[in-house]
């Protein structure tokens, strides 16, 4: 009996695999390195470990999917983010709070809008909102969350802080969080309000992204908690 033939692997089915490889690698690394920073670290480091096994378990179900159908469900894309973005965006409270106390409103405040932001982009990519009800309602409650990095609470403790390492950490966390996310109300726009995209290359540029999205940023987490550990001994 012959062997059946091995399906092609197209740039789109690459950029999958890798992002499992690459997700489930970050993972691994940051549960073990947990022992390597001090004690207050340790829940901005175990939310970031979240966001990579996240990441992982979406492109462990959603690699074989894509390499099959060459399709992606829109629902299965949100509900990744869904619940890495909030977790992120908490980290990143949780960064600032290793060196003060932020307020609680704050950290509320933070959950609902990055929550709320992932879900009005959903509903007007399925119609449940109009596009552009959808765009501009994420697009607001995304400015919101920069405004509080480089306006806000957050912004004010990080620039009061007498450690580097957390001011560096938290400059390329920004950082990520202003051009990196700036990605996905660009392709909404594109997609849902322009005149669409061709969904292998969309593939290949949501992944590829999710390499500074997710893994650098989750990373950054780590180097910094390393930094200031080693820092404050």
């Amino acid at each position: 009996m012959s062997a059946s033939p091995l399906l092609p692997l197209d740039v789109a089915s690459a950029t999958f695999l890798l992002l499992t490889a690459a997700m489930a690698v970050t993972t691994v690394l940051m549960l073990k390195a947990t022992p390597w920073v001090s004690p207050r670290w340790r829940l901005p480091v175990a939310l970031a470990s979240l966001v990579s096994l996240v990441g992982a378990l979406h492109y462990a179900f959603a690699s074989p999917i894509w390499i099959v159908t060459h399709d992606m469900p829109v629902a299965l894309r949100y509900v990744d983010w869904m619940v890495a973005t909030p977790l992120q965006v908490l980290a990143l409270y949780f960064v600032i709070q290793t060196v003060a106390n932020a307020p609680t409103g704050l950290f509320w405040r933070l959950l609902i809008a990055t929550i709320a932001m992932v879900l009005a982009r959903y509903m007007g990519e399925t119609d449940l909102l109009y596009p552009t009800l959808g765009f501009l309602i994420g697009l607001v409650l995304w400015l919101y969350v920069l405004g509080e990095s480089y306006f806000g609470r957050l912004a004010e403790i990080n620039a009061q802080s007498a450690s580097d390492p957390v001011r560096l950490g938290f400059f390329w966390l920004r950082l990520i969080v202003t051009i990196g996310w700036a990605l996905y109300p660009l392709t909404y726009l594109i997609v849902r309000l322009g005149n669409g995209a061709d969904i292998a290359k969309l593939m290949v540029i949501y992944n590829l992204a999710d390499l500074i999205n997710q893994i650098a940023f989750v990373l950054t987490i780590l180097a910094t908690a390393i930094n200031d550990s080693a820092h404050s001994r």
